[in-house]
């Protein structure tokens, strides 16, 4: 029996075999099934079946679950031969494979690279493992184009025209017929739209539609990352049409059989240039503890299931905040108006109730939707000056709800409390904000505190998620889990490696807890060192994906997490509320209109675009610091080694927050060694070793924002002092004056609630 042939009914009036069962069956069978094999095994007979069947094998081959052999024969995907997933491109030719379950990714040779691109969805088989030890595979079926239109540079050579993409990711030259070439001139950026995918003998063909000059002009440089990262802009017409069915205003009949929290005073704390309020808190104290209210905008309520606006919230997968735009997972009207948690407004929102013991444990948690009325619009900065800095003026501005801020920091010492005790990895992080002037152009980069305030709002909204991954596992209900997993073999092995030759180690052994890489970083913080250790050791873990498995979050110390705090800005998040409002609505798991396969498939979609946004806006970043520093060719800089390769050193500049290269060639006269283990270069005949965290000064050499290039010559590290210790001699330093960058710290990593980086970041 179909274990979800109640589901199947509610959606189609002439039910068939869920994917599920199919992919059971077929499983079961251990063999290979035609479509007269399967539906005479399931006892289907009549026409309507049959074609229902047929199209339901159909859908399962486009995406990649079931592939047919050459009697016609269904075999399942995912298995340990069939795997599908997401192409990832290498700039040296070959590719990998990111599996859609998880595990470790497959090698696709050149020759296989040659039929797909970077983002393509494909089916492999593995075939073996290569001279790394890594799974090999070779190309079985292509699922899925990624590359509509591409960036790059459009050149001409003995008549043919092609374009290089910006995208290193992206390997294949595609050739531009001369009719399709726009009066493109050479060497010059365009968007190409893909007319023909690649073949076996064949690069892929397309079409210029779009010039945009010979330089990435100032002002343009997020318009070109959106571009070269294939990031959604426009809404489509059926989106708009859906916003114009939507009201200004929270109508009186959506707020009925909700419960109403309108005078409990909740408030949101975010950045001073947020636009869009996605969470707000409450708190009072508890004989046992703490009670703590999450509410979070009713997102669910106003996108639903297959229409336009889920179908394209579900195409960007989250929002993409770019250094002075942002690119919404869904339009203004929702995102700042009807589902923002505005102060003195009606908002319908999803609450998780919580009771937190004096020792920061989550006794219980409701789940419940409501309607709500912000009390009060509140900022990090302003927060943290009245809890920490007992600013009097302040703390008389909002006398009202003081006492709500008091218990909410009480709370926060509570949860922290926990966080300790489980043992989660705090990493020391330094994220920047850049600031423009009237002219669009950078007039500073800062580094942002990190207060209290974030630290409050951050515990709160970790609290609200792991109820939340607590409460859809007693449900047994399909959703998508934030799983972020320890250190790989390779990856431990490489790590224990390098604290040897500090004479340090990690304790667990084999199989490493957060404890112990928490129990490590205490263990430094007096060393000289320690940024060294703490960086290696951040690079040891893997990255935090979507998946409808939960694994548990690493970093966290948690072993059930799942977003639920960000539902305007995260569709993992929205398909979270969906889950929740299904359970309050009297549904069961087995009967939530979202399978497991769909699941890993969202979870894959929403993993990428993570990626792509996180691309992106490096690359946004990059440009426009090019930009800034295009005036200080010349100068000398103050700063750190925050990487190094077997061809070079990269610096970043105190206080400009920029990274440039140091070639080994401007290095001394000298052969240099690259260790990837303990990260450092060594001189064979100097005996000179660069290291990763080194304080070195440089000079700027080259600035090219086109390529995001910052060249810069080793004038020599430093002591103890941030004298220059030894100058290299080999004369390829300058006579021009230090620049006016300070002594700063460590460049940016990302950390916080979420991507938000202007206004306080919110991410985990």
């Amino acid at each position: 029996m179909d274990p979800y042939r109640e589901r199947e009914a509610q959606k189609y009036d002439n039910p068939v075999p869920s994917r599920e069962h199919l992919m059971t069956f077929i499983a079961d069978q251990a063999r290979p099934l035609t479509r007269d094999e399967l539906a005479q095994a399931l006892g289907l007979s009549d026409p309507d079946s049959l074609e229902g069947l047929r199209r339901r094998l159909i859908a399962m081959e486009r995406d990649g679950q079931v592939v047919r052999n050459r009697r016609r024969g269904y075999v399942l995907v995912d298995n340990e031969e069939l795997v599908r997933g997401r192409v990832i491109g290498h700039q040296d030719g070959y590719g990998q494979l990111a599996p859609d379950v998880g595990g470790e990714r497959i090698f696709i040779s050149p020759r296989d690279m040659r039929l797909v691109m970077h983002g393509d969805r494909a089916v492999v088989r593995v075939t073996g493992v290569n001279h790394e030890g890594q799974p090999s595979g070779i190309l079985v079926d292509v699922i899925q184009r990624a590359n509509k239109t591409v960036v790059g540079r459009f050149f001409q050579e003995s008549g043919v025209g092609f374009v290089v993409p910006s995208n290193k990711r992206m390997h294949h030259d595609i050739i531009v017929p001369s009719q399709s070439q726009q009066n493109a001139g050479n060497g010059e950026l365009v968007v190409v739209q893909i007319t023909q995918q690649p073949q076996a003998r064949r690069q892929p063909i397309g079409e210029v539609i779009q010039v945009l000059g010979e330089h990435i002009r100032p002002g343009t440089e997020i318009e070109t990352a959106q571009l070269i990262y294939g990031i959604p802009v426009e809404w489509p017409e059926a989106v708009t049409k859906e916003l114009e069915r939507l009201p200004d205003e929270v109508p009186e009949a959506d707020k009925k059989g909700r419960k109403d929290l309108r005078n409990l005073p909740l408030i949101t704390i975010d950045g001073a240039d947020a636009r869009d309020f996605d969470d707000a808190v409450y708190a009072e104290p508890k004989p046992s503890g703490w009670r703590l209210v999450v509410a979070i905008a009713d997102v669910s309520h106003y996108v639903k299931p297959g229409s336009a606006l889920d179908k394209e919230a579900r195409n960007r997968g989250n929002s993409v905040y770019f250094p002075r735009n942002v690119v919404p997972m869904l339009p203004e009207k929702l995102s700042n108006g009807l589902c923002s948690l505005n102060p003195d407004v009606d908002r319908l929102c999803m609450v998780c109730d919580m009771l937190i013991t004096t020792g920061g444990e989550i006794r219980r948690s409701t789940f419940y939707r409501a309607v709500m009325r912000s009390h009060a619009r509140m900022i990090y900065e302003d927060v943290a000056r009245i809890l920490v800095d007992q600013d009097e003026a302040l703390q008389a501005k909002y006398a009202p709800i003081l006492p709500q801020l008091d218990h909410l920091y009480g709370v926060y010492e509570s949860l922290r409390k926990a966080r300790n005790r489980r043992g989660a990895i705090d990493f020391e992080t330094t994220e920047t904000q850049i600031l423009f002037d009237d002219h669009g152009s950078i007039a500073d980069i800062r580094p942002t505190e990190r207060t209290d305030a974030h630290r409050l709002i951050e515990e709160c909204m970790l609290a609200a998620n792991q109820a939340t991954a607590r409460y859809l596992l007693k449900q047994r209900l399909p959703t998508l889990f934030r799983n972020h997993d320890g250190p790989d073999e390779d990856r431990l092995d490489n790590l224990n490696r390098f604290l040897a030759e500090t004479g340090l180690a990690l304790g667990g052994g084999d199989d490493p807890q957060p404890a112990d890489y928490a129990k490590l970083l205490r263990s430094v913080q007096n060393r000289p060192d320690r940024h060294l250790i703490q960086t290696v050791m951040l690079r040891s873990l893997q990255q935090a994906v979507y998946h409808p498995v939960n694994s548990g979050h690493f970093g966290l110390a948690m072993e059930e997490y799942a977003h639920f705090t960000s539902p305007i800005r995260r569709y993992p998040d929205l398909l979270v509320h969906r889950g929740i409002a299904h359970v309050i609505e009297g549904g069961k798991g087995t009967t939530f209109p979202v399978g497991q396969d769909e699941l890993l498939g969202l979870g894959e979609q929403c993993s990428m675009t993570e990626r792509r946004a996180d691309e992106a806006t490096r690359d946004a970043e990059s440009i426009l610091k090019c930009q800034y520093i295009r005036d200080k060719v010349g100068q000398e800089y103050d700063g750190v080694v925050t990487g190094v390769t077997g061809f070079g050193l990269f610096v970043e500049l105190d206080g400009l927050y920029v990274d440039g290269l140091v070639h080994v060639t401007q290095l001394e006269n000298d052969f240099f060694r690259f260790d990837p283990i303990g990260h450092h270069l060594t001189g064979e005949r100097t005996g000179r070793v660069y290291r990763l965290t080194d304080r070195v000064r440089v000079r700027i050499d080259k600035v090219d924002p086109d390529e995001r290039k910052v060249d810069l010559a080793m004038l020599g590290p430093l002591d103890a002092n941030g004298e220059l210790a030894e100058p290299v001699t080999d004369g390829s330093r300058g006579g021009r004056k230090p620049g006016k960058g300070g002594k700063g710290g460590p460049g940016k990593r990302d950390g916080g609630k979420g991507r938000r980086r202007r206004s306080g970041g919110k991410k985990q």
